[in-house]
């Protein structure tokens, strides 16, 4: 996730003395730290548009390499190069999630139907990728949205009944993390408004519809 730290490690104890040790990414493979003992080389790389500034850190013993405070321009291939009286590499794929937003769930009673009883409900985000929006009725699901790729902007509707006891809740979430904002419908909508009422998150209690 960003701002975490993650580790490539080489899962071996100790660089042998006549051993190198070589960290590229990317398709054009440009270098972002190396190990020669022999050489006294212990560097370590910004890569070529910056993108590792400050970020980088080598284990002059082991040769494992970890990136600090990461970001979504961090994902992609990481390859490891150890070259000695016997050559080997191995290519690491990292995936980076961003911190998810929580939903908003927002009424706008114009776009009801014609029964009072009924409430339109609207639950959105915006800026997301890689992530499903979902509505939820208990613990059954209702309705859902993914999006795989751009980050775009996600809305979901539902029309609910007011004077169901039920509680709903709009979840986003993507493989690793979720965020969720829980509604309880307590009151019905006012049918002559054409406001759009913003609802925020909150852990439990009543909230109006």
């Amino acid at each position: 996730m960003e701002g975490d730290s993650v580790t490539l490690n080489t899962d071996v104890t100790e660089i042998p003395e006549d051993d190198d040790i070589l960290w590229t990414f990317g398709t054009d493979s440009s270098p972002i730290a190396e190990i020669s003992r022999e050489k006294r080389i212990f560097s370590t790389y910004d890569g070529t548009d910056e993108r590792f500034r400050d970020r980088l850190k080598l284990d002059n013993q082991t040769g494992s390499l970890t990136i600090t405070n990461i970001t979504t321009q961090h994902a992609g291939f990481y390859q490891l190069e150890i070259i000695g009286v016997k050559w080997s590499s191995e290519t690491f794929s990292v995936s980076i999630y961003a911190r998810l937003p929580v939903p908003n769930i927002t009424r706008d009673c114009s776009s009801s139907s014609s029964s009072s009883s009924y409430c339109s409900l609207l639950c959105s985000v915006v800026n997301v990728s890689h992530v499903t929006l979902s509505w939820y009725k208990g613990n059954s699901l209702l309705s859902s949205i993914s999006v795989s790729d751009l980050s775009i902007s996600l809305s979901l509707p539902l029309e609910v009944e007011y004077q169901d006891k039920n509680t709903y809740s709009c979840v986003l979430n993507n493989p690793i993390s979720n965020q969720t904002t829980h509604l309880d419908i307590s009151k019905p909508c006012d049918t002559s408004s054409e406001d759009t009422v913003t609802l925020g998150y909150y852990e439990g209690g009543p909230e109006g519809c």
